[in-house]
């Protein structure tokens, strides 16, 4: 079975089905008229001379044609280049060229950026679509037919069918072929985990061209629909969830912070949640938490990373509702859940041997999940093999007696202070615990006595303030002056274009006039 036969199982299935929603409840599109658009933008493309394994991109904020592009660019036997809409225009030309992508479409309202890209990563073809009829004539015209039929493409599990740049969190991003297999594989695995018994209604607000369109993918092959929103604006999202009976939503932990931050969450029915999943950073528990009060028992969580995608642990919602209400079981909410069906998932020590509950190492997965390497990056791929076949997340994490998972911290992250390790990931759960605290990055900065002395850098929540004195002394009192904030810096947080806090920007800022002043 090829990528493209999944695709289009909802339109097999469910025809005149809504593919796409407004936030308004409009239908914009159904599932047969959107294969129809994947065959006539794949066979423009192949009009165009596009080739088998020509890189390709979209650069789109959220909007049905952006979907249907990727789907026509698989349906062209090429490979979608995954660019991350809210990234810089300096990040996105480097990825393009890192990955060798020539060609783009994009949004109309993105012409500028679109045009900056061409100069700057050497693109030799852009194509523009519009959302308006109006504007769209050059669009329709480069269309093919309406009745065309792309060929299907040689059936290849192996065969790289997308680009998707990594987080870019430790460092530049670098380009992961991701394959058939691998993308169905994932999708195997939401349907094991998260699958639910009507066709869903997902409501997608993050980047659609990105890590969010990967999660679309079993919802079209299951019939459902996709609500498209353009960022998270609490308040249409809230508003959507109600109106248009939304079962399924994704979002990265700091969308979620932005959510419960709003002071109208608890006035919108979520009865119609099924699953609300979260996924790409490490989740507060004490976030998790309300979460789970204030949406009910849907919560969900999943690890796992570009060159792993999506889901190689899932903490399930039955297994997360359980530990929100019972005390003795509150721990795991900071877990990350257990090995997925489609996945080995062990701790790893620094020589190589596999540890058991309780005991520190790397987090490693061993899958038809994980990559076959970067993209023309030997050496960066080297740093990713661990003996006996394993991968090497560059996470710190341990295991529990019955199997749960937890994320430590990042291996690059770990601050040494005063001869002892200090993992930023528990002094900013702690943080996280009081009211005025919206989100946080705890780093280690030089320092004369300490090596490095722990920093915390909070993100106030609207209308807080935050008393650093106060705070500081709670840390000592919860965590040990070792672990507590030797300072406090009260700022907006950088972030990358999925919403991952940029602890390297932090650190490369503050080091470099911290040293100085050394």
């Amino acid at each position: 079975m090829m990528l493209v036969d999944y695709l289009d199982r909802g339109a097999r299935t469910a025809p005149d089905a809504p593919c796409f929603l407004d936030p308004d409840g409009t239908t914009v599109m159904t599932h047969g008229e959107f294969r129809t658009l994947t065959h006539r933008i794949a066979g423009a493309l192949i009009r165009d001379g596009v080739r088998p394994g020509d890189r390709i991109g979209i650069l789109s904020t959220n909007h049905p044609v952006a979907l249907a592009g990727v789907a026509g660019i698989l349906r062209a036997g090429a490979v979608w280049t995954a660019i991350n809409v809210a990234s810089g225009s300096a990040d996105q030309a480097r990825f393009l060229a890192t990955a060798g992508c020539r060609r783009i479409i994009y949004h109309q309202d993105l012409a500028e950026r679109a045009g900056g890209l061409e100069r700057q990563a050497g693109l030799d073809q852009t194509r523009c679509f519009s959302p308006e009829p109006s504007g769209g004539d050059v669009f329709l015209d480069w269309l093919a037919p309406p009745d065309y039929r792309a060929p299907d493409p040689t059936p290849e599990p192996g065969r790289v069918v997308a680009m998707l740049p990594t987080g870019g969190t430790t460092g530049l991003p670098k380009a992961v072929p991701i394959t058939g297999r691998q993308i169905h594989l994932m999708c195997l695995a939401f349907q094991i985990h998260l699958r639910e018994a009507a066709p869903p209604r997902y409501l997608c607000a993050t980047p659609m061209t990105h890590a969010a369109g990967l999660a679309c993918l079993p919802v079209l092959a299951q019939g459902g629909a996709v609500i498209v929103h353009n960022g998270v604006l609490p308040e249409q999202i809230f508003s959507s969830i109600e109106r248009n009976r939304a079962s399924t939503i994704f979002l990265p932990p700091t969308a979620l912070y932005k959510l419960l931050a709003h002071p109208r969450i608890r006035e919108y029915d979520y009865s119609s949640l099924r699953r609300f999943l979260i996924a790409g950073a490490p989740l507060a528990p004490d976030r998790l938490a309300e979460a789970v009060e204030v949406f009910g028992p849907v919560m969900t969580q999943s690890f796992g990373q570009a060159e792993a995608p999506m889901i190689c642990t899932v903490h399930e919602a039955s297994d997360i509702a359980a530990a929100a209400a019972d005390p003795s079981l509150a721990g795991r909410l900071a877990s990350c859940g257990r090995p997925s069906a489609v996945a080995r998932v062990e701790i790893m020590d620094d020589d190589g041997t596999l540890l058991g509950p309780g005991l520190r190492g790397e987090i490693v997965v061993k899958s038809d999940l994980v990559f076959g390497g970067y993209w023309q990056d030997p050496e960066a791929t080297a740093q990713t093999v661990r003996p006996g076949g394993w991968y090497g997340t560059g996470d710190i994490g341990l295991r529990d007696d019955d199997g749960f998972l937890y994320i430590v911290d990042r291996k690059k992250d770990m601050i040494i202070t005063g001869g002892f390790n200090v993992f930023p990931s528990e002094v900013e759960a702690f943080l996280h615990t009081f009211p005025a605290v919206g989100d946080c990055a705890v780093i280690g900065l030089p320092d004369p006595k300490w090596g490095e002395a722990v920093t915390a850098v909070i993100e106030p929540k609207p209308g807080f303030r935050i008393d650093e004195q106060a705070l500081v002394a709670a840390c000592k009192a919860h965590l040990g002056p070792v672990k507590a904030p030797k300072r406090i810096i009260v700022r907006e947080l950088p972030r990358s274009g999925v919403g991952k806090v940029l602890k390297r920007t932090l650190r490369d800022e503050y080091w470099a006039t911290t040293t100085r002043r050394i």
